[in-house]
């Protein structure tokens, strides 16, 4: 802009001594000194020439690099505005492979678990491919026993049947002897069953007689059961009435004792120490105690246990 604004003062001054100029020759005369700045003026007006004709060609020049590099930079506005689509391009490109990565590497892991279940499935299956030609193994060895009994079991039951048709041969033998045993068995009970009938026929007889033995034997067993039963009821009582007869007797000696060995004296004070009349003492030591009144008690149920026992035995015959 100041180079422009130079060249205008210069072509200013072009004009206004060209101008000048014009006047100095159209005025008669002049004097040295004017020619002297006339050729000054001139020798300035063809310097301003040059530097202006230069600074048109720099101008000129300076114009054509403006012009260069408006150029270069719509070019690069260009560039720039492709570059960004390209980046824009790009973008979307990454976003999309990342998409896709994204989605690749879930497919992997998907896959990679896929992968993970079939190795075990493979695995499990080595497994039972492995039990499997263990069991066929077993399975052979065991069709190799069963055909080596089979072969066995086909010579038995070949033996067999040699032995069965002997024993066919046999029994049609002995089918032949039981059918001659049979009509002697026949023949034999028609006179055994003759033999019975008389047999019976005195074994009748026979029990007639023993059943009015037995009758007889058995009233005289109810007779001696009665009588063995009223034997130990009396035996019992008889028992009893000893026992009874003993214990007073010893009483009677013992209350007697007593007395001779008490003072009549010594009654009255054991009487009045008791707050009770010399009879009733009396009657105090005739009085059981404890002791014997629990033996006679065992003593009874005693007796009463062997009465029992004999009537069962006796009801048992």
């Amino acid at each position: 802009q100041e180079e422009k604004d130079d060249l205008q003062e210069k072509l200013k001054l072009r004009e206004h001594l060209s101008q000048t100029a014009g006047k100095s020759e159209a005025t008669p005369a002049p004097s040295k000194n004017i020619d002297l700045e006339m050729k000054q003026l001139q020798c300035k007006l063809k310097n301003s020439n040059n530097e202006i004709t230069k600074q048109l060609s720099t101008i000129k020049s300076l114009n054509n690099e403006v012009q260069e590099k408006d150029q270069r930079i719509h070019e690069l506005q260009a560039k720039i505005s492709r570059l960004e689509r390209d980046l824009n391009m790009k973008r979307h490109l990454i976003e999309d492979l990342r998409s896709r990565l994204k989605a690749n590497q879930e497919n992997e892991k998907t896959s990679n678990e896929t992968l993970e279940t079939l190795e075990r499935k493979v695995k499990a299956l080595a497994e039972d491919c492995s039990n499997k030609k263990i069991s066929i193994d077993s399975l052979k060895q065991r069709l190799n026993v069963a055909t080596k009994e089979k072969s066995q079991y086909e010579q038995m039951y070949h033996k067999a049947k040699d032995e069965l048709e002997k024993k066919d041969l046999k029994l049609t033998s002995l089918e032949s002897k039981m059918f001659e045993t049979e009509c002697a068995m026949t023949e034999l009970e028609t006179t055994a069953s003759q033999q019975l009938h008389g047999l019976a026929k005195q074994s009748r007889q026979a029990l007639e007689t023993v059943q009015k033995k037995l009758l007889l034997t058995n009233d005289k067993v109810e007779e001696f059961i009665t009588f063995v039963k009223a034997l130990t009821r009396e035996l019992q009582h008889s028992i009893q009435e000893l026992r009874t007869k003993i214990k007073q007797a010893k009483k009677m000696g013992e209350v007697r004792a007593c007395k001779k060995g008490l003072s009549q004296e010594s009654v009255q004070l054991a009487a009045s120490i008791l707050n009770v009349s010399t009879a009733d003492l009396e009657e105090i030591l005739e009085v059981e105690d404890d002791e014997e009144t629990a033996k006679t008690k065992m003593e009874f149920e005693k007796d009463k246990e062997w009465l029992q026992h004999i009537q069962k035995l006796l009801e048992a015959q």
